[in-house]
């Protein structure tokens, strides 16, 4: 039996995803060269998975001469955010306090991170017409 496919990218296609975003649209052989210092890969495996990834929507592919161009069909930010929402949703039963508490402890945030943590919770609760 097939696994069914997770709209979420698995964490080879986001290493992938991160090189197009970072470098803009690649060819197969530009994404290897790009994979090489992190985890060598044959030709063949990265071509196989920026296939699949065109197949689920991660990727446009575009011809160019013998080869393909492939290049994010879905920007960072969304991407980001389907991926922390299916987070949200599946591991802290849409809790965002428990989310944020957990990453919290998880992260240990030094004072400047903090800071910057404080405020965004500042222009956030002003945004939505808070304090």
């Amino acid at each position: 039996m097939a696994r069914p496919r997770h709209k979420n990218p698995t964490p080879a296609e986001l290493e992938v995803l991160q090189i197009i975003w970072e470098d803009g649209p690649c060819t197969v052989r530009e994404v290897m060269n790009l994979l090489k210092p992190k985890r060598p890969r044959a030709y063949t495996s990265v071509m196989s998975l920026l296939n699949v990834m065109a197949e689920k929507g991660l990727l446009n592919q575009k011809p160019k001469g013998r080869a393909f161009i492939y290049s994010a069909k879905v920007s960072r930010d969304k991407t980001q955010s389907s991926m922390l929402s299916d987070l949200l949703n599946r591991a802290f039963d849409g809790s965002a306090n428990a989310l944020v508490a957990h990453l919290l402890e998880q992260a240990e945030p030094n004072s400047e991170e903090l800071d910057e943590i404080h405020k965004t919770i500042t222009r956030f609760t002003r945004k939505k017409g808070g304090a």
